[in-house]
């Protein structure tokens, strides 16, 4: 289905292979991370992105560092840094700490061939998720469905098909005919730059549309589809900003708003939303679009990567496990 890949470990060298997502949709380029300082940058420049993949990296970021030294003390000061690159994603930490489990744990001297084999359990783990999901979900789908996604919560964002656009790829594997409506999601375009560039590649009908424009077009959906970063055990979702709006407006227009994560993008130590901690980014980010300065000198930017979406906008959250609907505290609080 799929015609490229997001990550792959070169256990001859001790690397991680990545595709540079930065770089798209105008160049396909893989790059070599060789440290754990370049997983860290790559994860903090959006080299790596997407909740399940910056787990599945960080995971094999901590077999980097354990290399062939088996250094304890140097290992665990890697994984507290890895950590901190990214505030929102709970799937970071996620992994980290099951690697950590087994450095912690470990009783015998080949460190570095348990972490190894503990992060390809998290890469298949996540693999199987979003086949799973893709599965619940499209019995969503039917023909002739106009559906609505924003960001990108596809292949390029895990390991595997993908959450949200992994159900596009299984609906359309199934033979099932629509059209997906992408917003561009500013301000650094992953639905723009990703999002189409994934979809067409896999010819899927996609149809681009900015990010106020979603109103215009809400009457027309039958449905919208979105990720997570991070869900409360209330059923609170962290998202790409610009997911409360739209949720918002599919509420107005009666459209079904479905999020599709995994179980490791559920935060199980936390109530509600409210707690979630929302990273902000650089205003650069906004104040250049194209390298080219588009804001008057003096202006001060606000730039959260992140809203939280409340529970009681969603229609449900599919799973690997199946479709939660609300209410939704009692079926997160099974998942665990």
């Amino acid at each position: 289905m799929l015609n490229f890949k997001t990550i792959e470990y070169d256990s001859q060298n001790n690397q991680i292979i990545i595709l540079d997502q930065t770089k798209l949709p105008e160049k396909e380029i893989y790059v070599n991370l060789k440290t754990v300082k370049d997983v860290y940058n790559a994860i903090m420049t959006l080299k790596v992105r997407g909740a399940p993949l910056i787990g599945v990296v960080a995971a094999y970021g901590i077999v980097l560092s354990a290399g062939k030294n088996n250094n304890t003390r140097k290992i665990l000061k890697d994984a507290e840094y890895l950590k901190s690159a990214r505030p929102t994603a709970v799937n970071l930490a996620w992994a980290i700490n099951r690697m950590i489990e087994i450095v912690k744990n470990k009783k015998n001297q080949n460190l570095y061939r348990d972490l190894l084999a503990e992060a390809r359990r998290i890469e298949k783990e996540d693999k199987d998720a979003c086949k799973n999901i893709g599965l619940w979900g499209a019995k969503l789908i039917k023909n002739g469905f106009k559906i609505m996604v924003h960001c990108n919560a596809g292949a390029l964002a895990t390991s595997g098909i993908g959450t949200a656009l992994g159900i596009l790829y299984t609906a359309k594997s199934m033979g099932k005919k629509f059209k997906v409506y992408s917003c561009e999601t500013r301000p650094i375009l992953q639905g723009a730059r990703l999002t189409t560039w994934e979809l067409t590649r896999n010819s899927i009908e996609t149809l681009l549309i900015c990010d106020n424009m979603a109103a215009t077009y809400m009457p027309e959906m039958d449905l919208v589809l979105v990720g997570a970063d991070r869900i409360a055990l209330n059923g609170d979702v962290a998202n790409k900003i610009g997911t409360r709006g739209l949720a918002i407006i599919a509420r107005y227009y009666r459209v079904p708003f479905y999020v599709a994560a995994p179980i490791s993008s559920f935060d199980f130590g936390i109530e509600s939303g409210t707690e979630i901690p929302i990273e902000f980014r650089s205003a650069d980010e906004i104040r250049y679009f194209n390298k080219q300065c588009i804001v008057a000198e003096k202006t001060k930017i606000c730039n959260p990567a992140f809203d939280v979406t409340p529970n009681a906008l969603l229609s449900g959250i599919i799973t690997e496990k199946g479709i939660l609907r609300p209410p939704f505290k009692k079926k997160i609080v099974s998942l665990k």
